[in-house]
Order: structure tokens, then C-alpha cells, then sequence
């Protein structure tokens, strides 16, 4: 008699040992990966717009809207292409407070 109420113990143990993990590993993945579109702080983002002023040294540009742009040493942009007017297209991450880019294309005027 003892025998058979083991049996249906010993299963539903064995059950519960197998979907625990599952369910553990399921909802690890779910906070991994987090549904949405919005960008995360600092993240990659990209602006249109025309250059309103260029430093000096070519390597600070503000655009009419306001946005302050850092180009580091890494991005290459011919300096004479940087120009009051010139409208851009560019990608860049927030770093350290400031709008770094990683990416300008100056659009030629059709």
C-alpha cells in the first residue's frame, strides 16, 4: 500500500523539479531582454539640422536647434564641409554629459 501513495508523490516531485527551472529561466530571460522602443540614457540617437556655429578648432558644433555636438579626433569630417548653414545628419551617444558623435554627413545642397 505504501508503494503506491509513493508513486504519485514521487511524480509530481519530479514535475515540479523540472518546470521550476523553466519558469526560473523564463522570467530571468524576460528581465534580460526588455520589450519597448525607447532608446536607453545614452544610448545611440540621430539629428537633422542646419549648423548655426563651428568652434575654431572644427571639433564643437551647435546646431540652429540649440544641440551642442562634440566630433572627437575619431570622426573625420573635412573641416572646410563644416560651414554656418551646412545641414548635417548625424549620429552620436551621450558620453560624459556631452553629445559625442560617431557619425556626420554633410547633405549637399540639391
Amino acid at each position: 500500500m505504501k508503494k503506491h501513495t509513493l508513486r504519485p508523490i514521487s511524480v509530481l516531485l519530479l514535475a515540479f523539479l523540472v518546470v521550476l527551472p523553466l519558469a526560473w529561466v523564463s522570467e530571468s530571460h524576460a528581465q534580460a531582454s526588455p520589450q519597448g522602443s525607447a532608446p536607453a540614457a545614452g544610448g545611440m540617437k540621430q539629428i537633422e539640422g542646419a549648423i548655426k556655429s563651428v568652434d575654431p578648432s572644427g571639433r564643437m558644433v551647435t546646431l540652429d536647434d540649440g544641440t551642442k555636438l562634440t566630433i572627437p579626433p575619431t570622426v573625420n569630417v573635412p573641416k572646410g564641409d563644416l560651414k554656418e548653414g551646412a545641414m548635417v545628419k548625424v549620429s552620436f551617444e551621450e558620453k560624459g554629459g556631452q553629445n559625442v558623435v560617431t557619425s556626420l554627413q554633410v547633405q549637399k545642397k540639391k
